[in-house]
C-alpha cells in the first residue's frame, strides 16, 4: 500500500496563506502580534512618538502652496519577500540578518520584515521622492527588558533633483550630481563630491532638528560613522541623555544602485531609520518593553492626551515579585541561542522578563558543552504562583529537548 505524502503546514497571516517549508521558523506567539498596529493608536506611547515625528516633517518641509512634501505610509503589510527585505537593499548573501536564527521566515520566499526599509524601493518606484514609513518589524533576538521579537520602526526618505539640491547655489549650471569618480569615505563613485556633501549636510540638518523637536532645543548630539548595506556614507546620530550617549537612529546617503533600479536615475537622496520603542522608553521613562503590549488601564490611561508632544513621565504601578528558575542542558553542535530564546518566548509569552546565560561548562573528556540559563518570570499585573511557573518551566525544557535536540541536565 502506498503511503500518503506528508501534508505541508500552511501559515495564515492577515488573510493570506503561506505553505511552510524548510525555512519556516515563525512561531504562534509572534503571529498573534501581527496586525496590532500600535503605531497607529492615538493614545499609545508608540502612536504618540509616531505622530510627533510625522508632525515635525509635515510642518518643517512644505511645498510652495503650503502642503507637506512628505507623505506617510503606516498601513503596509509586514509580510514581504526576501527580495524586498534583502536584495533590493543590497544586503550581501552572507549577511547575518539573512540567517534563520536572526529573522522570521514564513517560507523560503516570504518573511516578516526585519525593517520598514523593505518598502523603500517599491515606494520610490511608484514615483515618490519624500516619504515616511512606519510599521511593526520582527527579529529573533535576546530576551530582556529592552528586546522583544516585535517592535516598531520609522523610515524616512528624501530625494533631490539637481535643481532641488543646489537651489541656493549661484552657479548651478557648473554643478553636477554625478561623475565617473572614485569610491571614497566621503562619497560613492557615481556621485560628485559637491552632491555628496550637499546631501549629507541636508540629511544631518534635518535629523538634528528632529532630535531637538523630540528631546528639547538644548539637547547635545554627535554623529558617529557607521556602515549599512544600503547607504554610503552612513552615520548614527547619538544624543546625550541622562548623562549617557544614546543612539537615536541610523542614516546615510542612499546608494545610487538602489535608486537606479527603482527608476530614479536623475536623483540623489538620503534615508534614515529609527526604532520607536527605544525612543518611547527614554522619553517616557518606560522600564520594560513588554509594557507596550499591556492593556492594563493603569498603563494606557497615562498616555490619554490630545497633544502628542505632551511631556509624560510614566508612573510605575505595583511591580510584583519575580520568580527565578535555572535550566541547564547539553547543547548539540548546531545550537544557537536565539532558537532557545524563541522557545522561551513562545512557551512563556509575556511572563518572561529576562533570559540570561549564566554558565558555560565544557566536558573536554566527553567533548560536550553545557549551557545554564537563568529565566526570570514576572507578570506585569498580578502575582505568579510557583505551580504555574514550574509548569511553564517544564514545558520550556520539553520543547527545547524536542525542537533543539538538547539534553536536559
Amino acid at each position: 500500500m502506498c503511503s500518503k505524502p506528508a501534508t505541508k503546514l500552511v501559515t495564515d497571516v492577515l488573510g493570506n496563506s503561506y505553505t511552510s517549508d524548510e525555512f519556516t521558523n515563525i512561531t504562534p506567539s509572534v503571529i498573534k502580534k501581527i496586525g496590532k498596529k500600535l503605531h497607529t493608536k492615538k493614545n499609545h506611547p508608540i502612536g504618540l512618538i509616531n505622530k510627533q515625528i510625522q508632525n515635525f516633517f509635515y510642518a518643517t518641509y512644505l511645498r510652495a502652496g503650503g502642503n507637506p512634501i512628505f507623505s506617510m505610509y503606516d498601513n503596509i503589510s509586514p509580510v514581504v519577500t526576501l527580495e524586498q527585505n534583502f536584495d533590493n537593499l543590497l544586503v550581501p548573501a552572507d549577511h547575518p540578518s539573512r540567517n534563520l536564527t536572526d529573522s522570521y521566515y514564513l517560507n523560503k520566499t516570504h518573511m516578516l520584515r526585519a525593517h520598514t526599509t523593505a518598502h523603500q524601493r517599491d515606494l520610490i518606484s511608484s514615483g515618490l521622492d519624500s516619504f515616511l514609513i512606519t510599521g511593526d518589524v520582527y527579529r529573533r533576538d535576546t530576551v530582556d527588558a529592552t528586546h522583544y521579537p516585535v517592535f516598531h520602526q520609522l523610515d524616512g526618505v528624501r530625494l533631490f533633483s539637481k535643481h532641488q539640491l543646489f537651489s541656493k547655489a549661484k552657479d548651478i549650471d557648473k554643478l553636477n550630481l554625478f561623475e565617473n569618480g572614485s569610491y571614497t569615505e566621503l562619497k560613492q563613485a557615481e556621485h560628485s563630491l559637491e552632491a555628496a556633501l550637499a546631501v549629507a549636510a541636508e540629511l544631518k540638518n534635518s535629523l538634528q532638528e528632529l532630535a531637538k523637536a523630540l528631546f528639547g532645543a538644548d539637547i547635545k548630539y554627535r554623529w558617529v560613522e557607521e556602515q549599512f548595506p544600503f547607504t554610503h556614507p552612513s552615520w548614527e546620530l547619538e544624543i546625550l541623555y541622562q548623562d549617557k550617549w544614546m543612539e537615536v537612529l541610523g542614516c546615510g546617503v542612499i546608494k545610487q544602485e538602489i535608486l537606479k533600479k527603482a527608476g530614479a536615475i536623475d536623483k540623489v537622496g538620503w534615508a534614515f531609520g529609527m526604532g520607536l520603542e527605544r525612543l518611547a522608553m527614554r522619553l517616557y521613562d518606560i522600564p520594560d518593553i513588554r509594557l507596550f503590549w499591556s492593556e492594563d488601564t493603569r498603563f494606557t490611561s497615562q498616555f490619554n492626551v490630545e497633544d502628542p508632544s505632551t511631556q509624560i513621565t510614566f508612573k510605575p504601578f505595583s511591580k510584583h515579585p519575580p520568580v527565578v528558575n535555572d535550566i541547564s542542558f547539553w547543547i548539540p553542535e548546531n545550537f544557537h541561542e536565539n532558537d532557545f530564546y524563541d522557545i522561551v518566548r513562545s512557551v512563556g509569552g509575556d511572563l518572561i522578563e529576562n533570559v540570561e546565560l549564566i554558565d558555560v561548562f565544557e566536558n573536554k573528556k566527553k567533548q560536550k558543552t553545557s549551557h545554564c540559563y537563568r529565566i526570570t518570570y514576572r507578570h506585569m499585573e498580578r502575582v505568579l504562583t510557583l505551580n504555574e511557573i514550574n509548569t511553564i518551566h517544564e514545558n520550556i525544557g520539553a520543547e527545547a529537548y524536542k525542537s533543539l535536540n538538547v539534553i536536559i541536565r
